[in-house]
């Protein structure tokens, strides 16, 4: 009887207890980032001790007792907001609130505010989140990681691997062609003639707040898309004034391991020296020297950067960030070989028993933000980037030349310089009508300049009495000077309107409806000078290592050798017109987009259509005077689908059309020769239409935790590839290779905690683990190319996968942090692996098998120490497995080694203060 009359007692107590208290619970938001939620703010009832924090996705609940209370919200480093509310007893008041960077802060809080934009969890959250498939790597995963530029970060997500000595990314084994890039989701222009995107190394993660990449299509995107759309969000600064200088050194084992590092002659350290074309460069001899400089390859780099935030009016707010950097690099290629283009049988052109190539890269990153919040309702950004990177080689093969060197006695050198500019300019907007409406929009002019200033080519034949230069053909013996120029216009403009409140506060639908500007100029010239000595001194010994002694002014004028062009001597009209072509793309497109979250499932239905015109006009050594048109009208639908499975696990489904565009210079009859091979234009090639289906299952154990498997499908009708073809050279050109081909694949995302102490400050251990499997195949028709163009080809096989597709990609990385002295000081260190099987680089024809760049593995060691709130030391170690860089050729005879060489290890160690 005492039990139950205890037992009543304390049901009546609880009872009584809970009729005086209420609930105020709601979400917290970061009014600066996106409305982005704000993990882990303070919500406290002032006076008081009774408080709670916000969860990862900003929510909160607390509990107090009736009446009327101050509730305060506060994070670090951002203003504290006081609110006055009347609870009744068992009664339920929703509060939420968008907090921002105060008007006050200290100089540590500045610093764990802009980490904040850029950390793993917040872009964790923002993924679990968001209704779009998309993955994303922050600043803080960049520096964990060890990578300095973009196109190496992106390799650290699932699915992406970077062609070996270029910027050039595969996405689900899909190379450039099915790829976009874009900054601040505004388009870009290429730096590469051959390329639709730009090299995404010259990009510093020093501008880089983030960087998005979309593998699921959305409309919002512009549909020449099939691999995947990256993003690159530049630093967007908010917080109290900081200085920050970075200084380094870098060296790599092969460079330093040289009796001598030496390039041509000319080229400063900057990397914005350039030589022009000389004057009447037939008619005299006025080219620049050929004479090699030694170089100390020890390289450095050096870095300021600038941020402040200022007050304007009550709500007004100015953020403005700053950096400028300039960073070079030495490098050295040795224990090489290389083949030129070798028959069914196995013989080459071209067999250099020994390649070696030493090189010397520079990039110059200047950049400037400007964010203008007016008040709570409207933003303005303004960004300008502005990049110069310089890359100068020497490359020297020796063996065996067809008919030059047949008793494999043949030297080629070719020096190799190439300097690009780029230049961005960002306006963005965004402003709020109440509530419900929404408005974006930007607009962007860009601009490319690429120059290869005097690309040098030599062919020698080395005799008893000493080195000879090759006389066969005019081209052996070359100055090939390049300039491309290429401008963009991009707009944007969208307008979201949100509706159905539901009990929440929450607005269950949402339509957007946008529009797309991009036209985009390019022009190259291009002009190759060809030397040949004339009768009675094609058998003069030269030395290599000084050619000034043969080609020179006093020699020219006495004839011991001549100058053309494609176009001829002196003596012809127009012998020094260029080569050129001019392209013009203009694409208009309009979407809308539907939203609508039925309880735990939200569907975005979404469709886009765009009008394409493609021009193309050239006047070469090929086609002579010639253009092209290509006009399409795209329509464009897709699906996307996320179910919430609980709290912690999503399923996501993407369905979508999409399509591929040529490019420019695929597209017209020029010309381009490289050591190893030759590539022409196809003016009958025509673009692909895509099919792309993606299923992705994932879960978030914790804040900084994910588990993720997707399957993907994607169904291309007339893929384009580069094959060659047949002809007396084997050139190299872009054909529509069959008329279906198509990709399947998994993927597994794993971030995972595996130590951590509860002690605070105490050591941490977290892994990532990405895996990818990718089957691809593609018909090849050899009467198909034939019917459509003027090319013919025999394909080896009927069927073959695509080139830059990779079976099997790997990531994986360890990470150990440690933080102590109050959290002044802290360590981490790193140990990323990074693994692609092999991949198909050319398909095989005319007998020939495909050519395969060789599986390849790599291990970096990234150590980072805090010494205390201003200094910070970094050593960082690449390679350290320095494999062979290896390419086969898979002929049915067995398999022929086309190309193998080492990058060796690179060790740096930088310092940076700040204050």
């Amino acid at each position: 009887m005492k039990i139950k009359f205890i037992i009543t007692f304390l049901l009546l107590s609880v009872v009584a207890f809970a009729q005086t208290k209420g609930t105020i619970k709601g979400t917290i938001i970061d009014k600066e980032a996106n409305n982005f939620p704000l993990a882990f703010a303070n919500v406290i009832i002032k006076g008081t001790n009774v408080g709670v924090t916000s969860d990862e996705n900003g929510n909160y609940t607390i509990i107090i007792e009736e009446g009327t209370h101050t509730i305060q919200f506060s994070f670090l480093g951002y203003e504290t907001i006081e609110e006055k509310v009347e609870i009744k007893a068992g009664e339920t008041v929703t509060i939420n609130k968008a907090l921002g960077s105060g008007s006050y802060q200290l100089k540590d809080v500045v610093i764990q505010n802009t980490v904040n934009r850029e950390k793993e969890t917040a872009l964790l959250a923002e993924q679990k989140k968001a209704v779009e498939i998309k993955q994303s790597i922050g600043a803080q995963e960049m520096s964990r990681k060890g990578v300095s530029d973009v196109a190496a970060a992106v390799t650290k997500t699932t699915g992406i691997t970077k062609q070996e000595g270029t910027g050039n990314i595969f996405v689900r084994g899909l190379g450039d062609r099915y790829n976009a890039t874009t900054i601040n989701g505004l388009p870009v222009p290429s730096n590469n003639p051959e390329k639709k995107n730009i090299n995404l190394d010259i990009f510093s993660t020093d501008i880089v707040e983030s960087v998005g990449i979309d593998k699921v299509y959305g409309s919002k995107l512009y549909g020449d898309f099939a691999g995947g759309n990256v993003d690159v969000v530049s630093k967007d600064y908010k917080g109290k004034g900081f200085v920050k200088i970075d200084i380094g050194s870098k060296a790599n084992s092969n460079a330093v391991g040289l009796d001598e590092f030496s390039l041509q002659k000319g080229q400063d350290i900057t990397g914005f020296s350039s030589t022009s074309q000389p004057n009447n460069p037939l008619g005299a001899y006025n080219f620049e020297t050929l004479k090699l400089e030694n170089k100390t390859p020890y390289a450095g780099s050096i870095g300021i950067s600038a941020g402040s935030s200022y007050s304007i009016g009550n709500e007004g707010k100015l953020s403005l960030f700053g950096t400028a950097n300039y960073s070079n690099e030495f490098n050295a290629i040795t224990d090489g070989s290389a083949k030129g283009s070798v028959n069914g049988l196995g013989v080459a052109n071209k067999d250099f028993k020994d390649f070696r190539q030493n090189s010397f890269t520079t990039n110059t990153t200047i950049m400037g933000n400007a964010a203008y919040k007016i008040n709570s309702n409207n933003k303005i950004n303004f960004n300008t980037i502005f990049i110069n990177t310089s890359s100068q080689s020497k490359e020297e093969y020796e063996g065996f030349i067809v008919d030059i060197a047949n008793d494999g006695n043949g030297l080629l050198r070719r020096f190799f310089y190439e300097r690009n500019q780029l230049l961005i300019n960002q306006l963005l907007g965004e402003h709020k009508f109440g509530e419900k409406i929404t408005a974006n929009w930007g607009v962007s002019y860009n601009t490319v300049e690429s120059d290869q200033p005097d690309r040098v080519q030599n062919i020698f034949r080395k005799e008893t009495s000493g080195y000879i230069l090759s006389n066969i053909s005019r081209p052996d013996n070359h100055r090939y000077f390049q300039n491309i120029t290429e401008d963009e216009i991009a707009a944007k403009a969208s307008v979201d309107y949100k509706f159905n409140k539901n009990n929440e506060g929450d607005f269950l639908g949402k339509i957007t409806a946008g529009y797309n500007l991009r036209l985009k100029n390019r022009t190259l010239l291009a002009n190759q000078f060809n030397f040949r000595a004339n009768q009675g001194f094609e058998t003069t010994v030269v030395d290599p290592n000084n050619l000034d002694l043969f080609y020179n002014p006093q020699n020219f004028a006495n004839g011991a050798f001549e100058i053309t062009t494609f176009r001829g001597n002196v003596q012809v009209p127009n012998a020094t017109k260029p080569q050129s072509y001019d392209g013009e793309l203009l694409i208009n497109a309009g979407f809308i987009n539907a939203e609508y979250k039925f309880k735990k499932l939200t569907t975005v239905l979404g469709f886009r259509t765009e009008q394409i015109i493609q021009k193309v006009n050239w006047d070469t050594q090929l086609g002579d005077v010639g253009n092209d048109n290509l006009e399409k009208t795209a329509f464009l639908p897709s699906l996307i689908m996320k179910y919430e499975l609980n709290e912690k696990q999503n399923l996501r489904l993407g369905l979508s059309k999409t399509y591929t565009l040529p490019q420019f210079k695929e597209r017209a009859l020029f010309l381009y020769e490289e050591v190893l091979q030759v590539k022409i234009g196809n003016p009958d090639l025509y673009e692909s239409d895509d099919y792309n289906l993606d299923l992705k299952w994932e879960f978030f154990p914790k804040s900084d935790e994910v588990v993720s498997v997707t399957a993907f499908g994607k169904y291309i009708q007339n893929p384009i590839n580069e094959i060659t073809i047949a002809s007396s050279t084997n050139d190299v050109s872009f054909v529509n290779t069959g008329d279906t081909g198509y990709a399947t694949g998994a993927e597994l995302e794993i971030r995972k905690n595996i130590f951590s102490q509860n002690k605070e400050n105490g050591a941490k251990i977290s892994s990532g683990l990405n895996i990818s499997y990718l089957y691809t195949s593609q018909d090849l028709d050899a009467e198909k190319i034939q019917r459509e163009t003027n090319y013919n080809v025999a394909f080896t096989d009927s069927k073959s996968a695509f080139t830059g597709a990779s079976d099997l990609l790997v990531n994986a990385d360890v990470t150990y942090f440690k933080e102590w002295n109050d959290k002044n000081t802290s360590l981490t260190s790193t140990l990323a692996f990074t693994y692609f099987s092999d991949r198909i680089n050319a398909i095989g024809t005319n007998g020939n098998g495909n050519l395969v760049d060789k599986a390849v593995g790599t291990l970096d060691l990234i150590n980072r120490l805090k010494i205390n709130k201003n200094l910070g030391l970094s050593l960082i170690a690449r390679n350290l497995l320095d494999p062979k860089i290896e390419r086969t050729q898979e002929n049915s005879n067995g398999d022929v080694k086309m190309l193998s060489y080492k990058k060796g290890m690179t060790f740096s160690l930088n310092l940076n203060y700040q204050f």
